[in-house]
């Protein structure tokens, strides 16, 4: 196999997981700064206050783009599997 094939589905899968994480981690960013705020302006120093309001955002982004990201990831591997013969005849 041509290592520049290696590079490009290696730039494919990282561009892949980069898209699919990006709703989850936005999320989780976006309630940690309100969260932050409210403690700054409450004088609460809680270190551990985050936590539980982030764990229910990131579920509720799973559950709302859940099914995106497996068909998204099942596109991806069909994709690989269908080229499978082309990565063989390069050798």
């Amino acid at each position: 196999m041509n290592e520049n094939i290696v590079i490009d589905i290696a730039r494919e899968a990282l561009i892949l997981v980069l898209k699919l994480a990006a709703p989850m981690l936005l999320s989780s960013l976006v309630i940690g700064l309100i969260i932050s705020i409210l403690q700054t302006v409450t004088s609460i120093q809680e270190q551990t206050l985050t936590f539980v309001p982030k764990l229910i955002v990131i579920f509720l982004v799973i559950i709302l783009f859940g099914n995106w990201i497996i068909t998204t990831i099942k596109d991806f591997t069909i994709e690989l599997f269908t080229r499978f013969g082309y990565f063989i005849d390069v050798l």
